[in-house]
């Protein structure tokens, strides 16, 4: 190499390593800019008086405002300052506006929204609400704005990757993300459609064993209806159903050590980047309230007001059915009666999708709901739409209301009474307060059915599927019961004397029985008992399956080992052991070896942790283990040395032949990952986060495993918050949340809180302006400008 040729290549090394120098300061720059600012003052349009927000070691702000609606506006300010992106990306989603940012990619999930109508929904039922409720939800959304107005810098990546800036927020903005949370915790359709699919092929009493309980009511006999149950099934977006699941116990003061009640909550939702909760704390004159809120709405769902605390739990009352509706032969615009042919609502829908043509929809409404069919591409071909009923679909909806009631309750008694406000989702609330009550409310409208369970569709040519609606006042309720305990974890709420309908099919009590049998002991129980009771994770299903499962031999080294390694478990679902991954694969591959046979196609649709009906085959109905796809008769011990095999196999191949060497956590880690980022290359490394974690399905600390083919151990739904509530001393509550506040992926405060969620380590929201700063919490005021 010459001379100059070493001054060139030396002169073009420099250069680019110049050029690269400068971009990663630009792209600093650009970070910098793009973070939220959480000192400083910043002059804003709207508040009474300055508000002041102190942000205190893991970002979770502190308002202090001289007035509610000016917290409330403070609140709008600083979720869109942290998770503005998040807010825009449900606000589309729900209104089926994915597709204007994203392409023809989402133009499915957009349908499926249009169909739905929330958007519309929820602007009648921001019109419909209290004036002081209106308020809140106004000044919210001027806090929102204000911010918009106020960056001055990038927003965040998102928008900038996608090449979009958001519309101004709306109340009704903030009342669109209960309706979509009443889709996701409202799925009774979608059992409906299973449940449909599974009569093709199975009498009553073999569905009741893999599902539930059943009626026994006829169903309905329409032709091919099970295959428009199977695309309907298939065209249902992820984003719109969640599973749903939660625990949260009280324990009155005759059973603690302080002498007030002690009250626990860790609601269970799937997971995602950002997470779902946002902490935040709000002080002003006479009213203080902290726990967790949800960007984009103004009220906090969960927490303590400093007289009352509460949780939730899911009631999963069945608040949705499926109606057949015939469509008149002589007019295609309308359908069958038992009163002559109605004409179809209908409106025209205009989806824009970028980089391509605009996408025309024609929705149709019946009497009943919306004809959720008409997501399908092809109509179906017997004359008959499936329309959708729906509580989450009711314009009186008064949720809003109720939460912002809810919040400014003043003992017991009153948040009952404001809790019956809530329509949908229907939720169980569990709260106490400083007086000493404690109490349960399963508010959430019930519909009194026309005829049927609603464990099927009914026939909408009969009549109305729905007659009317339950009273709120008849909604199952207990203040301060005898035994000084109350525990709901999605088990069965009533007896069978309640005389309404909630639903025929309750999830099961094994999370329940371990809370109550850990309460029920002592007498002096501490918010530190709660606190770990949280994290339990001993799996009752594995004490009730593993003396079945040993009673089969192992015939080779490695199978004897993982045989050894069950006898010896403790049944603990902990991250570092093998017997709890073997468990989980046995598991997993005896519900396959049992049911897989009878259900056929529709095997996929059930396949996921299923121990109740694996404590059924092996206990109560052994039939189960007798293969329907051979001529020999096999027994429940061929089955589970069958499983078993298969199970190991698969397990050897991905974590070596020495069961020893396996652990839990290496297939059970809990993933958060970005909904547009997430799949990208460098982006997805920046904005996906994961985690080793302990854990099952029916364990107090929920470990929900999705059952995906490609990860069937991963946990993908489980407790994203935690609280626990000392009513003798509400400032010593303790909180935790998966992931962290902010909603931007290069943010410190973006995971910050993951290893303690996982840990059960937790924190306090308190502490007066003066404590605060004096532990470097960082300081913003918002300064109203002159008017």
């Amino acid at each position: 190499m010459s001379r100059r040729t070493r001054r060139i290549a030396a002169w073009t090394a420099g250069a680019i390593l110049l050029i690269a120098v400068v971009a990663m300061a630009g792209a600093a720059a650009w970070v910098a800019a793009s973070l939220p600012r959480h000192e400083g003052t910043v002059p804003v349009n709207g508040p009474a008086h300055e508000v002041k927000i102190l942000r205190d070691a893991n970002a979770v702000p502190h308002i202090f405002a001289d007035d509610p609606l000016d917290a409330y506006f403070a609140l709008g300010y600083v979720h869109a300052q942290d998770r503005l992106w998040q807010m825009d990306f449900l606000r589309r989603l729900a209104a089926g506006r994915l597709s204007e940012v994203l392409g023809a990619r989402t133009l499915e999930i957009d349908r499926f929204f249009r169909v739905l109508g929330l958007h519309r929904l929820a602007r009648r039922q921001a019109e419909a609400m209290p004036p002081a409720v209106r308020r809140a939800l106004d000044v919210y959304a001027d806090g929102v704005n204000a911010f918009l107005k106020a960056q001055a810098g990038p927003l965040p990546p998102e928008f900038v990757v996608l090449g979009y800036r958001p519309e101004a927020w709306q109340a009704s903005d903030s009342i669109l993300w209960g309706r979509l949370m009443g889709m996701r915790l409202a799925n009774n359709w979608r059992e409906e459609l299973l449940r449909l699919r599974m009569r093709e092929r199975l009498p009553a009493d073999r569905i009741d064993a893999l599902l539930g309980t059943e009626s026994g009511m006829r169903p309905i006999t329409i032709a091919g209806l099970a295959d428009t149950a199977a695309a309907l099934l298939a065209a249902i977006p992820d984003e719109a159903s969640s599973f749903s699941a939660s625990n949260a116990w009280a324990v009155a003061g005759t059973r603690t050590a302080s002498g007030k009640p002690v009250l626990a909550n860790d609601p269970h939702l799937g997971f995602g980047a950002p997470g779902l909760w946002y902490l935040a704390r709000i002080v002003s004159p006479g009213w203080e309230i902290a726990g967790a809120t949800v960007p984009g709405v103004p009220f906090h769902l969960l927490g303590h007001n400093g007289r009352v605390a509460w949780g939730m739990t899911t009631t999963h009352a069945d608040t949705e059915d499926l109606v057949v509706e015939t469509i008149d032969p002589d007019d295609p615009g309308r359908y069958l009666t038992e009163a002559g042919s109605l004409r179809f609502e209908t409106r025209q829908e205009t989806i824009l999708v970028k980089d391509a043509d605009a996408e025309t929809l024609v929705v149709r409404h019946t009497r009943n709901g919306p004809v959720i069919s008409d997501v399908l591409d092809a109509p179906r071909a017997d004359g008959t739409v499936l329309a959708l009923v729906s509580t989450n679909l009711d314009p009186a909806d008064q949720t809003a209301a109720g939460l912002y009631a809810m919040n400014h309750a003043i003992d017991a008694p009153g948040f009952a009474a404001a809790a019956r406000s809530l329509g949908a989702p229907a939720q169980n609330l569990v709260f106490a307060d400083t007086r000493g009550s404690i109490g349960l409310i399963a508010p959430g409208r019930l519909p009194v059915r026309r005829g049927g369970d609603g464990s099927l569709p009914v026939s909408g040519q009969d009549g109305p599927a729905w007659l009317g609606r339950v009273p709120a006042e008849a909604a199952p309720r207990v203040l301060d019961p005898a035994s000084g305990l109350l525990v709901n974890a999605n088990n069965r709420l009533v007896g069978d004397a309640y005389p309404d309908l909630i639903t025929r099919r309750w999830p099961a009590g094994f999370r329940a029985r371990r809370i109550l049998a850990a309460l029920e002991q002592g007498g002096t129980h501490r918010a530190e008992d709660s606190l770990a009771l949280q994290t339990d994770a001993y799996s009752l299903p594995a004490e009730a399956l593993v003396p079945s499962l040993l009673s089969v031999k192992g015939d080779d080294a490695v199978s004897t080992a993982a045989l050894e390694l069950l006898s010896a478990w403790d049944f603990r679902m902990d991250r570092n052991s093998a017997a709890a991954l073997i468990f989980a694969a046995w598991s997993r591959a005896l519900v396959r070896e049992l049911a897989e046979d009878d259900l056929g196609p529709i095997f996929a649709d059930f396949w996921r942790a299923r121990p109740g009906f694996l404590i059924h085959a092996l206990t109560v109905d052994p039939s189960w283990c007798d293969r329907r796809d051979t001529p020999d008769t096999e027994t429940c011990t061929d089955a589970m040395t069958a499983s078993l095999a298969v199970a190991l196999d698969r397990l050897s191949l991905r974590f070596g032949d020495d069961p020893a060497a396996w652990r839990w956590g290496s297939a059970h880690q809990a993933r958060f990952e970005h909904p547009i980022f997430g799949g990208l290359p460098v982006l997805g490394g920046l904005a996906n986060f994961s985690i080793e974690t302990d854990g099952g399905d029916e364990t107090v600390n929920r470990g929900t495993t999705g059952g995906a083919v490609e990860a069937p151990y991963a946990h993908v739904h489980g407790a994203g918050f935690r609280a626990v509530y000392d009513l003798s001393d509400l400032q010593a509550s303790r909180f935790t949340m998966a992931g962290g506040q902010a909603g931007h992926p290069l943010s410190r405060h973006y995971r910050d809180l993951l290893t303690g969620w996982r840990d059960g380590v937790s924190f306090l929201l308190a502490g007066s302006p003066g404590e605060l700063e004096a532990k470097g919490a960082r300081a913003l005021r918002l300064r109203p400008t002159p008017r």
